[in-house]
């Protein structure tokens, strides 16, 4: 199913039913505004008209919303554009740190102690061993993207994290490693699990975990320190090219692609999705209000930044850091440049006219929003 707006129907159509069963926040509330209105009229755009036959086209903004599948594709786009320059000449590791599912209602009460103290405390695992580690001893740089969702939808809290193959020791010098493995998962496993477990006692003796039964906390931590907490490793990457396929793939990544929505009727929503037990691409039928339920619990609370990054990737030292590292290297930074700046709702250059085929699209003016519309309409009419 290729439709632009499936998503846009999908919650006009079962957002109402899934109200009157249950409670959604404001932030998931306004995300779903923000797709209905994405590409419409309502955000207002460009308007365009044939210089021959006078038919007008109009382009609508785009929401650019984080959790918009119509917007992401673009926006990961652009992100990697801007991050093209920080790629260094070395191996790079994909580790995915996965959150124990004890702790998946836990999430959903406290949202933003949970996926901060995951950010953190994988950071500190991996930053702790490098540090002690006699092949590979310095500071580490990692940028981490937070996924919270699994194939069907389901609550699967993992961190996707892209480690190059390189550290800074205190000499200042930078040491490489092209092994099939950055460090041991069982070891750096048990570190995740020891300070990720103190954290939430903390934070739960600091009253930041209030919404959680009192019984809970220490049986629950109790089951996890007895878990093995999981982390899978992807094989090491060489190739600049495959390291950027790689950000694409991951960074700005919705629950759901519009491209796996295969059709909706007037009660559910079928869609494809991969089965990694057996491997095979399967499809599954939801009732619609099942499945915006299910979409809706990965929107992150306003102000959550779910792409992270650390050591010498970190936002305030990354450009000296990196200049620093391809001295030592004795590489020059790529030439591709950043993100480009082009706007997204523009129309292409002389883009013919799909009704005569014989003249070609120009500017003609800027469609007001539903916001400016109202403003417009309060300034003349006070």
């Amino acid at each position: 199913m290729t439709d632009h707006y499936v998503f846009a129907r999908i919650i006009e159509r079962f957002l109402p039913q899934l109200k009157a069963q249950k409670r959604i926040s404001p932030d998931q509330a306004a995300s779903c505004q923000n797709i209905v209105n994405c590409h419409t009229p309502a955000l207002g755009g460009l308007d365009y008209a044939c210089n021959q036959c006078g038919s007008h086209y109009p382009r609508y903004h785009s929401c650019r919303h984080r959790h918009c599948p119509q917007c992401q594709q673009t926006a990961s786009r652009r992100w990697v554009e801007a991050r093209c320059n920080d790629l260094l000449p070395v191996s790079y590791y994909h580790l995915v740190f996965t959150l124990p599912h004890e702790l998946n209602g836990w999430a959903q009460c406290h949202p933003e102690v949970i996926y901060r103290r995951l950010f953190r405390c994988v950071w500190e695992s991996l930053d702790h061993y490098s540090r002690c580690n006699r092949q590979l001893q310095g500071k580490l740089g990692m940028t981490a993207v937070l996924h919270t969702w699994g194939q069907t939808l389901s609550q699967h809290i993992h961190l996707h994290c892209l480690i190059p193959g390189g550290a800074i020791d205190e000499q200042g010098d930078f040491a490489t490693t092209r092994r099939d493995f950055l460090y041991p998962q069982r070891v750096v496993a048990k570190l995740l699990r020891g300070k990720m477990v103190s954290a939430l006692r903390q934070d739960y003796e600091a009253g930041k975990l209030h919404r959680i039964a009192p019984g809970q906390i220490d049986d629950v931590l109790d089951q996890l320190m007895q878990t093995d907490w999981v982390i899978h490793t992807k094989p090491h990457l060489r190739q600049v090219d495959t390291v950027l396929r790689y950000l694409a793939r991951y960074t700005h990544r919705t629950a759901i692609s519009l491209s796996r929505i295969e059709s909706v009727d007037q009660t559910s929503v079928r869609f494809r999705w991969k089965d990694y037990r057996d491997n095979q691409s399967k499809t599954m039928a939801l009732p619609g209000e099942e499945f915006l339920r299910r979409f809706l619990l990965h929107v992150l609370p306003k102000g959550l930044m779910r792409i992270r990054h650390y050591g010498y990737l970190a936002n305030r030292v990354r450009v000296k850091q990196l200049n620093h590292i391809r001295q030592r290297l004795e590489v020059q930074p790529r030439g591709e440049s950043c993100a480009k700046s082009d706007c997204d709702d523009a129309m292409p250059v002389n883009q013919p006219c799909p009704k005569c085929r014989l003249g070609v699209l120009h500017f003609v003016g800027e469609i007001l929003s539903a916001r400016q519309r109202r403003r417009y309409a309060l300034s003349v009419n006070p």
